[in-house]
C-alpha cells in the first residue's frame, strides 16, 4: 500500500540528504519526493510517498522523528488530503494529428505549452491516476519525452501541519 507523509523540516542545507539517507540506510523505498518552502521561509515541507505495510510506515515515522532538522511528521490519510503532480509531456504530432491531440488535451484540462512541426508539449497538473489516464491516451501518438514532479499534498479543510 502507498502512504503519503508530510514532513516539516528546518530550511537549511543538507536536510534533504539526511532524510533520503535515512530511507536508504533502512532499506525503505521512496516512490515520490517533493520539497519546497512553506509560508515560513525558515521551514520547508517534504512530501514523501512510500510503499509498505503499516509496520514499515510506523518505523519510517519513528526514524524520521529522530532526524535532528525534522520538526514534525504526519501521515496523511486517504480521502483527507489533496495531492497533485505536474507533468510536461512531449508528444509526436504530425500536422494531420494535431487537432486530435489538442482535443485530448482540452478534454483532460491539459495546457498546450509548445508546438513545433513534429511535436506538441502539454503541461498537466493533476492526481497520479489522472496523469496515468492522459498518458494512456497519448501513447498511441508516441510520447517523445516526459518529466514529472514529485507529488505534493495538503490536508483538506482547516486541519493541517503547522509549526
Amino acid at each position: 500500500m502507498k502512504y503519503t507523509l508530510s514532513i516539516l523540516v528546518e530550511n537549511q542545507a543538507g536536510v534533504l540528504s539526511k532524510i533520503s539517507g535515512m530511507f536508504s540506510r533502512r532499506g525503505f523505498n521512496i516512490d515520490s519526493l517533493a520539497v519546497g518552502t512553506t509560508n515560513d521561509p525558515t521551514v520547508s515541507r517534504i512530501t514523501v510517498v512510500t510503499d509498505g505495510d503499516e509496520h514499515i510506515v510506523e518505523q519510517i515515522e519513528k526514524q524520521l522523528n529522530k532526524v535532528i532538522p525534522v520538526i514534525k511528521v504526519k501521515r496523511l490519510i486517504d480521502g483527507e488530503f489533496i495531492s497533485r503532480e505536474l507533468s510536461l509531456i512531449k508528444v509526436h504530432c504530425p500536422a494531420a494529428k494535431r487537432f486530435e491531440i489538442i482535443k485530448i488535451a482540452e478534454l483532460n484540462h491539459a495546457n498546450v505549452v509548445d508546438v513545433s512541426n513534429t511535436t506538441i508539449t502539454l503541461e498537466y497538473c493533476e492526481t497520479s491516476e489522472k496523469v496515468t489516464t492522459l498518458l494512456d491516451l497519448l501513447k498511441p501518438y508516441g510520447i517523445r519525452e516526459m518529466v514529472q514532479t514529485g507529488i505534493v499534498a495538503i490536508e483538506k479543510g482547516k486541519t493541517g501541519l503547522r509549526v
